[in-house]
């Protein structure tokens, strides 16, 4: 039986992650940590970190920026491994948690989706066949209205996914508007929707000559990253030192 704590256990994505593990027989929450607490989870909730007293296997943050410093403190003093999905974080930060993962596992992807790691992947084998053969390369994204990014980064997520298998050569463009002149052939473009409350949705297309072929994902509700988030905490538990990302978790389930 995998431990498990939640630091963040009240926020929206904590809560959902809390019902996950209530029903996976081989995990069991520990404990949460959030300085906002009415009793209601059934663990132990401590409003500090540092007043965490349970032992555990992994820690999993969905938290905020501001506390993720003081959590990797934390998993170095305790050895804990960490899956930190807390995004905004900054340039010191992720300097702090490569040194943290120099004692203890980390875990952090850009997106935690099984789904969109999955496609990482499968995007590779298929630039390796379709770009030699001429296809174009063209990603959509599509999200609510109140996302501040643009373009995604799980777009730019997928386009490094080509691009490296490309070798690197390709220009990202994201605004054809100011120029006219023929699509040049080492370029990917990346368009972005927003509207409404689209959780969201990638579309990479390959465009050939007189054929298409599309990958597409979409996420219909944020579960999907706190099922990736689980995953994820199974994969880390017991792993020796070092940084890991979701397509170590995809790597591992390919495997069997």
């Amino acid at each position: 039986m995998t431990k498990i704590i939640m630091h963040g256990c009240n926020g929206k994505m904590g809560q959902v992650i809390s019902a996950m593990i209530a029903e996976d027989p081989e995990l069991e929450m520990a404990a949460g940590i959030d300085p906002r607490d009415d009793g209601h989870n059934p663990y132990p909730v401590f409003p500090d970190i540092d007043l965490c007293d349970v032992e555990a296997d992994c820690l999993i943050d969905f938290s905020t920026a501001a506390v993720i410093d003081k959590m990797l403190d934390y998993c170095a003093a305790h050895r804990l491994p960490c899956v930190l999905c807390t995004t905004g974080l900054s340039k010191e930060q992720l300097e702090k948690a490569a040194e943290v993962s120099k004692v203890t596992p980390v875990l952090r992807s850009a997106n935690m989706s099984l789904g969109i790691n999955l496609l990482l992947k499968l995007l590779k084998k298929a630039t390796e066949v379709l770009a030699p053969a001429g296809f174009d390369v063209e990603i959509l994204e599509k999200h609510h209205n109140l996302k501040l990014d643009a373009p995604s980064g799980t777009a730019l997520a997928l386009a490094d996914s080509v691009r490296e298998e490309l070798g690197g050569e390709y220009e990202y463009v994201f605004d054809r508007s100011g120029r006219r002149m023929q699509r040049p052939k080492k370029e990917i473009g990346i368009s972005a929707i927003r509207g409404g409350t689209i959780v969201g949705e990638h579309d990479v297309i390959f465009a050939g000559t007189d054929e298409v072929v599309t990958f597409s994902h979409a996420a219909h509700s944020k579960a999907v990253f706190g099922r990736g988030a689980v995953q994820a905490a199974k994969f880390l538990a017991g792993k020796p030192a070092g940084m890991y990302d979701m397509s170590d978790v995809i790597e591992a389930a390919l495997s069997f």
